[in-house]
């Protein structure tokens, strides 16, 4: 270990601010919220019965071998930061900078240009008429931002009970959309569905997976709060699995369920869940409408939980990174003394989500075409992050080899590495299809009408998502630029060992 990749000064300063307010039940719920999204049940549908296929095949082949690394790896590090301070102990400053600031971007870009359209449309559609572009509709998506902010700028305490309810709230709609489904299948039958449309395509892998990856991505998130857990050891391990096996069924069921009652060239990426939802409460007679009404509220409720959720953990990661010198001079890297949070980096993100929205607005397109496009986009920059953060789980299992890891993945450093890469691999091709989408259907020589597929030209989608990154890039290298005199200070550490060896609580080790 180099001395340069020893925590900064502010960055120990900062954690006498953390609270120790998250428990097993509050991590659990809060990686339900952020990481089960609504958003993509419908988006990922579009591709038909053979979605169900490609979700299935990624829960078994990408969903276990990801969460079994990210469990040992978030139990035997577990210092704030999460997988920022994972990539700077393997690869140093420079790399852990590029992964925090992709994960970073991706929230305040996902709610400001997918989750609060998202959530304007089905006001619109069920609630009361919101016209695309009118001083309403950009009122309303503002204040969806900025409630998500506000969730984020208080105390975890208080501030964790906004996810919390939208994932029981979540679970609780999810699965009394199924049973309703039932009850609509046994009065009127299902779409006609056969074993061949269940048949996997490259044009539905090529489509579906960059969704379903960022469907099934951001379990370890959590630790990016750790500091502010009762016993990250414990406690991790078992919030990744039941988190992880609760999204399994959250996104398998529901999407089998779409299927079965939407005809597939009826299902809007927007609309998909609500399509759905509206066709099956009919068999409620005259109370179908007050319950798509009520229904469609509890949705945009979910989508405000999920995305503080999102706030509240990526937030936390940025302003570790800050604190440590690889994002600016430091400004961004305090704590809240009283409320324990980020409250500089929460009103960043704030800002950059409502300035995202503001151009998002001015591409030409539905609001469907819009949605998808900057889903997209957020996918790119969450996906491309993992190109590091997972290389660097499986380096931290050999170069830290004496750390102690309460849970450990019965596997040889070979097979730890050998589930890590195949997930990677899972990353990489998801990686290049959301970046460059049609480049692989056409060298497989699939056709593919890029307007009709995405609502825009490829050259608008192409100057949007490259456009986002370069920026993002050129951000990130002057933040870092700036981050020196903050990296000058480094605190002094034992030799040996991990950098996170100091934060470790002495009664939390009692219980290793």
């Amino acid at each position: 270990m180099t001395q340069t990749n020893q925590p900064t000064a502010l960055a120990a300063e900062q954690q006498a601010h953390l609270h120790k307010t998250l428990r097993r039940f509050d991590i659990v719920f809060l990686l339900i919220a952020a990481v089960v999204g609504l958003e993509t049940l419908g988006q990922v549908s579009t591709y038909g019965a053979e979605a169900f296929t490609w979700a299935l095949v990624l829960a078994v082949f990408f969903l276990v071998p990801y969460g079994l690394i990210f469990a040992e790896t978030g139990a035997a590090f577990s210092e704030e930061g999460g997988a920022y301070t994972w990539v700077r102990d393997a690869f140093g400053r420079p790399a852990a900078a590029v992964a925090a600031i992709l994960t970073w971007i991706t929230q305040p870009v996902w709610v400001g240009g997918s989750m609060a359209f998202l959530a304007a449309q089905t006001v619109s559609t069920y609630i009361t008429p919101l016209e695309l572009g009118s001083f309403g509709d950009y009122v309303f998506k503002i204040v969806f931002i900025w409630i998500t902010v506000l969730a984020a700028i208080a105390s975890l305490a208080k501030g964790k009970w906004l996810p919390t309810s939208g994932a029981l709230l979540k679970v609780g709609l999810l699965a009394f959309f199924v049973l309703t489904t039932i009850i609509y299948a046994a009065k009127h039958g299902v779409v006609g569905l056969s074993a061949g449309d269940f048949s996997p395509t490259l044009l539905g892998l090529f489509g579906s997976v960059p969704i379903l990856l960022f469907a099934y991505l951001g379990f370890e998130s959590s630790n990016s709060a750790a500091g502010e857990m009762e016993n990250p050891a414990r406690d991790v391990p078992v919030s990744i699995f039941r988190s992880c096996a609760t999204a399994a069924i959250c996104y398998l069921i529901p999407i089998f369920a779409i299927l079965l009652v939407v005809p597939s060239e009826d299902i809007t990426g927007i609309g998909g869940l609500l399509d759905a939802v509206g066709t099956v409460y009919s068999v409620y007679g005259g109370a179908a409408d007050v319950l798509l009404k009520i229904t469609a509220i509890a949705f945009v409720y979910i989508l405000m939980s999920q995305g503080a959720a999102w706030m509240i953990i990526s937030d936390r990661m940025q302003a570790m990174t800050a604190a440590d010198g690889a994002f600016f001079g430091g400004f961004f890297g305090r704590f809240h003394p009283g409320l324990g949070t980020p409250v500089r980096v929460n009103l960043l993100s704030g800002a950059v989500a409502t300035v995202f929205l503001l151009v998002a607005m001015q591409v030409t397109g539905s609001g469907a075409s819009i949605f998808a496009v900057v889903l997209t986009i957020s996918i790119s920059t969450f996906l491309l992050s993992y190109l590091l953060v997972i290389p660097a789980a499986i380096r931290l299992r050999t170069r830290y080899p004496e750390r102690p890891r309460p849970f450990r993945v019965p596997v040889s450093d070979r097979g730890f590495a050998l589930l890590g890469w195949l997930a990677f691999a899972w990353i990489v091709l998801g990686s290049w299809v959301a970046v460059f989408p049609g480049t692989l259907e056409r060298l497989f020589g699939e056709e593919y009408d890029f307007r009709e597929i995405w609502g825009v030209s490829q050259l608008t989608f192409e100057a949007f998502t490259l456009g986002t990154l370069a920026c993002l890039m050129l951000l990130c290298a002057v933040g870092y630029v700036l981050g020196r005199p903050v990296r000058a200070q480094v605190r002094d550490l034992p030799a040996a060992g991990s950098t996170l060896d100091q934060h470790d609580d002495p009664a939390q080790e009692a219980t290793r």
